[in-house]
């Protein structure tokens, strides 16, 4: 499956959000250059990509049920929404648990389990701190605790320091 039917579906599912469209785009964007640059296998950089693209997919049922986007809702409201949609696109079973569980713990940040989780964190986070206009001191705190790739970390310290 390409992942283009993944964008067009999520493009769909968050139509008119382009502030939502545009941040699982930039995720996507660098966790697709982390896991190419860490030599990931062809089966763990497509879960990579796709989970990048939906992680945030829990968003819109969080905000209508909780009146909240916080990551314990997300976490909550994702797996299920994104089942759904990659089953429609007709990924395999295995693909879909792992992208779930990747989703229902992308903002769990103790025993961090897998490449593909650990880059998850990382492409998220260098979003995130542009997007949420993160200071020098909390950026460098977060580099500390949470990146673990040389990529990652390349990337993080080009662009922030």
């Amino acid at each position: 499956m390409k992942i283009g039917f993944v964008i067009d579906a999520m493009i769909k599912y968050y139509a008119g959000d382009v502030r939502r469209i545009n941040h699982f785009l930039k995720v996507y964007g660098f966790a697709k250059a982390i896991g190419e640059m860490e030599g990931l296998d062809g089966e763990t950089q497509n879960i990579l990509e796709i989970a990048a693209l939906t992680h945030d997919i829990g968003i819109k049922n969080s905000e209508m049920k909780y009146n909240s986007a916080a990551g314990n809702y997300q976490e909550l409201e994702g797996p299920p929404e994104a089942r759904l949609l990659l089953t429609v696109l007709n990924y395999d079973s295995e693909l879909i648990d792992r992208v779930c569980w990747l989703i229902a713990h992308h903002h769990t940040y103790h025993a961090i389990e897998g490449i593909d989780y650990q880059i998850l964190i990382e492409a998220d986070f260098l979003v995130n701190a542009h997007e949420d206009n993160l200071s020098a001191a909390a950026i460098h705190n977060v580099r500390t605790r949470l990146f673990r790739t040389a990529a990652g970390i390349k990337l993080l310290d080009e662009m922030y320091f």
